[in-house]
């Protein structure tokens, strides 16, 4: 029995000894600092610089309202900011990346990483988030995004002038963190087209080429009242369904487009905007500008049937659009601008529509 206990005891000892050789070798062959990829305090995040190795930049800059800017023009997605610094946040180290693949992982980040370079409001008086003066902005973080691993779960990173590339996951979560750091600007694009709340309108015009008779003018009256002029004259008409009116004002407040067409022949995309519009879409708003949107019929694809198996000559789902003064070229949805345009007879009482 008592030969027993000692062997026992002598177990616990070395196992003891394992656990504390283990820990210590981990923390004292990579310097913490190394691994230090997560930011964690992601509010006074004000600026991220993204780069590749195809001389693809975006700079993404916060600004005072809380919005950001894409390139010192565009406004980002809500969405994808806030997913990449959620992302940036969440970072944590599982593990330097094993000896055998070392060589390649290196090579691969030489090849085809992102560069992520992060820039951070700090104060150079800071007393217990009270009292905060002298603020200046610092780069705080520089590091490069790889290939993720063969499991599907980590990434590799590699922090600046560290030769250690690490695996880095977001606990939990289960996918692709090197795609949030992309460096394609029309993956940050916001896809706002009209984004205006009723009292910021001024007026809206909605025209018909084809069927100018269902074209009008709404016009926002400072006494709260709308006006609905028909195209071609110059007074209101008296009575229309109020509750249809304001449905339709109301819809201009998040009018999007779903994706940037970037990659058409532009001979196409010449021929399609040199055609007559389906509708023109002009809305002025309190403030003295205007925004237009012309668009356009897309052609229905070989899959395009009705109920009784003819094929649609034009896409029943989707058109195009011309946007921001005509330099970009959107695909839009019907079922998004339906909303917004109505037919001049969809106002009247009494109206079957």
């Amino acid at each position: 029995m008592k030969k027993h206990r000692t062997s026992i005891f002598i177990l616990i000892i070395l196992s003891v000894i394992a656990i504390i050789f283990v820990v210590s070798r981990t923390g004292g062959t990579f310097k913490q600092e190394l691994q230090e990829f997560a930011i964690s305090d992601t509010s006074n995040v004000v600026k991220i610089f993204l780069s590749d190795k195809s001389d693809n930049d975006i700079l993404l800059e916060r600004q005072a309202n809380g919005r950001w800017l894409a390139n010192g023009e565009y406004l980002v997605r809500k969405d994808m900011i806030d997913i990449l610094l959620a992302t940036m946040k969440n970072l944590r180290v599982a593990a330097p990346v094993p000896r055998a693949a070392y060589n390649t992982v290196v090579g691969n980040l030489a090849a085809r990483s992102t560069k992520v370079e992060i820039y951070q409001r700090s104060y150079l008086i800071d007393l217990f988030y009270r009292i905060r003066l002298f603020p200046r902005v610092k780069q705080t973080r520089v590091y490069y995004v790889g290939d993720i691993t063969p499991d599907n779960i980590g990434t590799h990173m590699l922090l600046e002038n560290s030769s250690m590339p690490f695996v880095v996951y977001w606990p939990g979560f289960r996918g692709f963190i090197a795609s949030r750091y992309t460096t394609r600007l029309n993956d940050w694009r916001d896809h706002s087209i009209f984004t205006q709340k009723y009292l910021q309108i001024a007026s809206v015009e909605v025209f018909f080429p084809s069927i100018p008779e269902q074209s009008y003018k709404v016009v926002n009256n400072p006494d709260g009242f709308m006006d609905i002029v028909p195209y071609g004259q110059e007074s209101p008409i008296h009575g229309y369904d109020t509750l249809k009116m304001l449905g339709f004002i109301t819809a201009f407040e998040d009018i999007r487009y779903e994706a940037l067409v970037d990659d058409m022949d532009m001979r196409i995309v010449d021929s399609i905007t040199s055609s007559e519009p389906l509708h023109i879409i002009t809305l002025s708003d309190v403030y003295g500008k205007k925004t237009q949107v012309k668009t356009f019929r897309r052609q229905a694809t070989d899959m395009a049937v009705d109920l009784y198996g003819q094929q649609f000559d034009y896409d029943p789902d989707r058109m195009f659009a011309l946007i921001n003064n005509d330099e970009d070229f959107v695909l839009v949805q019907y079922f998004t601008f339906n909303r917004i345009v109505r037919p001049f007879r969809f106002f009247l009482n009494d109206t079957e529509n």
